[in-house]
């Protein structure tokens, strides 16, 4: 697959996800991580590209999706390059079931492997939360966005998926409430990361969607919402997500904001826009130390 520079949207340097190259037993795995995130020093993390993996056509090359018609052998080659880059097991992954809503739940060493080598029990899970080290908490992705929740202080994670109306619902307040009543977790102690999605460049959405924008953030219209002469709107899912998790009650200077855009890079990340559905998923991955 022939690749490119990535492009990157103006953010603070210390906000942007970082490449990391791995050597493997496969060769070189690279995946993006967060400063941020990693200086807890209680957890591993990664979001993963398109690069690494044994897919073919238009899942190539470490597509994570079982659904969406590429090889189950190939997929499967893919999670080891992953367990190995994060130097975890391959039967401690557990998955969400996503579907857009914003139902988060809580996780133990019970759950490992469901998703990957066993049937989930659940259904309609778009947040996993946890305070089981070695588990690792996996969603995935294709322009949606990834939000990453750290409590150092109490040994406890959080990992969810967050499209429009994920967004729209405040995704990452409701896994904040969720960590609070499981893990006593108080927002203010907690490093957050919105990862890599789509940009308001490469979003257009329609007047309903946008309704429910202007409902749910009205002081700041202006600030995700931009009308085209169309009748449609493009709507920044980042700063959307920002607004959320500062409410909630996360602080500035714990929250790293995503520059970098699936679809303006979709020969390097897997982007639905970009591809009109014809493609693979990317995974987001956290787990404790």
């Amino acid at each position: 697959m022939e690749g490119r520079e990535m492009i990157f949207h103006t953010a603070a340097k210390e906000q942007m996800p970082v490449t990391r190259k791995v050597n493997t037993k496969n060769g070189v795995f690279p995946y993006l991580y967060y400063p941020l995130l990693e200086e807890t020093g209680v957890v591993k993390h990664c979001f993963t590209t398109r690069l690494g993996g044994v897919s073919k056509g238009i899942f190539e090359s470490l597509n994570l999706s079982f659904s969406r018609g590429d090889d189950r052998e190939a997929v499967e080659e893919n999670f080891r390059r992953v367990s190995e880059a994060l130097g975890t097991e391959y039967e401690n992954f557990v998955f969400t079931d996503q579907t857009h809503t914003t139902n988060v739940k809580r996780v133990g060493r019970e759950d490992a492997g469901k998703g990957l080598i066993r049937q989930r029990d659940y259904q309609e899970i778009d947040g996993l939360i946890t305070d089981e080290p070695g588990l690792v908490l996996s969603t995935f992705y294709a322009d949606c966005v990834p939000l990453y929740f750290v409590d150092a202080n109490h040994r406890a994670i959080g990992l969810s998926h967050s499209g429009w109306k994920g967004t729209a619902g405040r995704m990452g307040s409701a896994t904040l409430e969720a960590m609070k009543r499981e893990f006593q977790t108080e927002p203010e102690e907690v490093f957050c990361a919105i990862g890599p999605s789509i940009c308001q460049n490469c979003y257009e959405i329609g007047p309903e969607a946008a309704l429910e924008f202007e409902r749910e953030f009205p002081k700041h219209k202006g600030e995700i919402l931009l009308e085209k002469e169309n009748g449609k709107y493009q709507l920044d899912l980042w700063r959307a997500n920002e607004i959320v998790l500062l409410e909630a009650g996360i602080k500035q200077e714990h929250l790293a904001v995503t520059n970098l855009c699936t679809c303006c890079n979709d020969k390097l990340l897997f982007s639905h826009r970009a591809t009109q559905g014809k493609r693979g998923n990317l995974g987001a991955f956290l787990c404790l130390e």
